[in-house]
């Protein structure tokens, strides 16, 4: 598992790529279902149909993401914010370490892979574009530009990496 002690001062978005794509060959198909297993714990209190879609949009992301990781074939030119970077390692560590069950360290595991190559590799939110909130509001991007209907309401939120994600708040929603 990455630990920001294992990030060096100065580091390459392909570095840490490769970093991460060896972090997603560890992730098995029984990782995803325990992960899968939290959400439907987690989810519990939620309406059962958007319970369904939740618990099966979240499952596919994870699959789908760390098969792109091991894929990724694209070249990142730039260079990673090391200090954001262990900031937000940091962040994770202390959100692993307070996991109460086996399925939810395994969630946090796949998520932790995940928010990095998104925040730190592909600048991407932490949500995808299209993820929908209560009110049937959604991630969504204009150009180069990502627009989260929940940020600065979710920004102080403890256990919410929104500090941490690209996106801004949308203007349309207030």
């Amino acid at each position: 598992m990455i630990r920001s002690s294992d990030i060096p001062e100065k580091m390459t978005e392909m570095q840490l790529l490769e970093m991460l794509k060896k972090e997603a060959s560890s992730v098995h198909i029984k990782d995803i279902m325990s992960a899968s297993v939290y959400l439907r714990e987690d989810a519990r209190y939620m309406p059962p149909r958007e319970q369904k879609e939740f618990i099966e949009r979240f499952t596919r992301a994870f699959f789908n993401r760390i098969r792109d990781i091991k894929n990724d074939k694209n070249i990142y030119p730039g260079h990673v914010d090391t200090a954001g970077l262990k900031e937000f390692i940091d962040f994770l560590d202390q959100q692993l370490s307070q996991a109460k069950t086996e399925n939810e360290r395994c969630f946090q595991k796949i998520a932790r892979i995940i928010t990095i190559y998104v925040t730190f590799v592909r600048k991407e939110p932490v949500h995808p574009v299209g993820t929908r909130f209560p009110g049937g509001f959604t991630v969504r991007r204009e150009g180069n530009v990502f627009y989260c209907p929940v940020k600065d309401r979710q920004i102080n939120t403890p256990g919410a990496l929104c500090r941490f994600c690209v996106s801004i708040q949308d203007p349309d929603i207030s």
